[in-house]
């Protein structure tokens, strides 16, 4: 797998990718046809470390997913700004503090519960690396981006843990 993916993978997986939250009485129903499939576990790929943290349903629960709060920043990596990447901010919970953790050790984490990513915010950055998401709740949150280093090739990952207030503008600086 090509680094810039396990990066961006890693980024989402700690932000997750939806801004919508789904409704309460959305339901999927699998169908199963019989097909052989491998324990969860099993199918983690041999690069993922697996997750420690059982997703906090109790926990997410209690949690808004939309308010009128925004944050507002610029991406950039050694002053140079990282126009098209994807920007995050995923709430502050013992799940995505795993995540977090092991992203900035340099290790991407098995893929997120689906149910962690309608607390998930996600953006792209423009041209000049600026970026902006509205309509975010008051809480802790973990803002998030990835850039590519020039000089190595490796993706980068950047995190700031911010506390943002009920109608709070939030400027953000991600950079390194």
């Amino acid at each position: 797998m090509k680094r810039w993916m396990l990066v961006v993978l890693s980024a989402l997986l700690l932000v997750g990718c939806e801004i919508v939250p789904p409704a309460p009485t959305d339901r999927i129903e699998v169908i199963d046809i019989g097909i052989e499939r491998e324990p969860e576990r099993e199918r983690t790929a041999p690069d993922r470390v697996a997750r420690q943290v059982a997703f906090p349903e109790a926990e997410y629960a209690a949690l808004p997913t939309r308010g009128s709060s925004v944050i507002s920043g610029r991406l950039s990596l050694n002053g140079t700004p990282a126009a098209g990447e994807t920007v995050s901010v995923a709430p502050v919970t013992t799940y995505s503090a795993e995540a977090a953790e092991q992203a900035l050790a340099g290790r991407a984490v098995e893929p997120a519960d689906p149910r962690a990513r309608a607390y998930t915010h996600t953006t792209r950055t423009g041209g000049n690396g600026r970026f902006r998401l509205d309509g975010l709740p008051p809480g802790e949150f973990y803002v998030s981006g990835s850039v590519v280093d020039r000089a190595s090739g490796e993706r980068r990952i950047i995190i700031r843990q911010v506390s943002l207030g009920h109608g709070q503008r939030l400027e953000v600086d991600l950079s390194r």
